[in-house]
């Protein structure tokens, strides 16, 4: 395993693991994650290094990666295009999302930053009322905590709103050793919130939305996930015309490395 960094169009530093040889793999985090704490990213790595060029990166402002003000979607676009680029040698890459990573990808494959093929695991879709829609002011809201000096309130919104889970729940975990890290990268949730857009909204996926992705997609969720995740995986998997829908072992939002794993590799050589 080595590590860098990458400069990305605006000027900043973005940090990745690698491992292996070969044609690239690129791994990207969702909400809230980033390298120190997806361990899964590198067994998944070195499962696949034998093949592959597995890169794994830290999103701006998690991590070891820079940020630079004022943010846009685009920058975002503009990173990966540089991971791609940099890390990978420029060779065709295949793209992974977990969650709102997996939105951050087609966005960017939409807007022209060269992949592929891509494989998303459980993008945060909500197309009917199997759960409560993102609030319409959602994004708002969290930049306001984080302008107010409230992180704290940004994750607790992100905790309910986006992620589900009860307000009691929540609470409890404020005094938890973990709290503090969720506090530090809260500037970042709002980045999730902005790439995820109205997709999670209740309504159908609008018609536009991605038509310009041509690549090969595979959208994957668990067997054993949130039932409005696998809804939404659906959805994306029926959207997309050149999309396949598979269902993994996988529970709670998440699978592990030797699930996901061979799916990566078989879908990359075949695809």
């Amino acid at each position: 395993m080595s590590q860098g960094t990458v400069t990305s169009a605006d000027g900043t530093s973005i940090a990745y693991s690698a491992w292996g040889g070969g044609d690239p793999i690129i791994l990207i985090d969702g909400a809230t994650a980033h390298r120190a704490t997806t361990p899964e990213n590198a067994q998944t790595a070195e499962l696949l290094a034998g093949e592959f060029h597995v890169i794994n990166y830290d999103r701006r402002g998690r991590g070891e990666s820079g940020d630079t003000a004022p943010y846009a979607v685009e920058r975002e676009f503009e990173d990966l295009a540089a991971i791609i680029e940099q890390a990978g040698g420029g060779r065709p890459a295949t793209v992974f999302g977990w969650s709102s990573g997996g939105t951050l990808a087609l966005n960017a494959v939409q807007a022209g930053v060269p992949v592929a093929r891509l494989v998303l695991f459980e993008p945060p879709v909500v197309v009917d009322d199997s759960r409560p829609p993102l609030p319409s002011d959602y994004v708002e809201r969290l930049d306001a905590a984080v302008a107010e000096g409230r992180p704290g309130d940004a994750v607790a919104l992100f905790m309910t709103a986006a992620a589900g889970m009860p307000e009691e729940a929540v609470g409890g975990m404020r005094g938890s050793d973990f709290w503090p890290a969720l506090e530090a990268i809260a500037p970042t949730i709002a980045y999730d919130g902005r790439n995820v857009g109205d997709t999670m909204s209740g309504k159908p996926l609008r018609a536009e939305l991605w038509d310009k992705v041509g690549v090969p997609v595979l959208v994957l969720h668990g067997n054993d996930t949130w039932p409005h995740l696998a809804v939404g995986a659906k959805a994306v998997a029926a959207h997309l015309p050149t999309a396949t829908l598979r269902v993994v072992p996988g529970k709670d939002h998440s699978t592990t490395a030797d699930v996901l794993a061979p799916v990566l590799r078989e879908f990359t050589r075949g695809a």
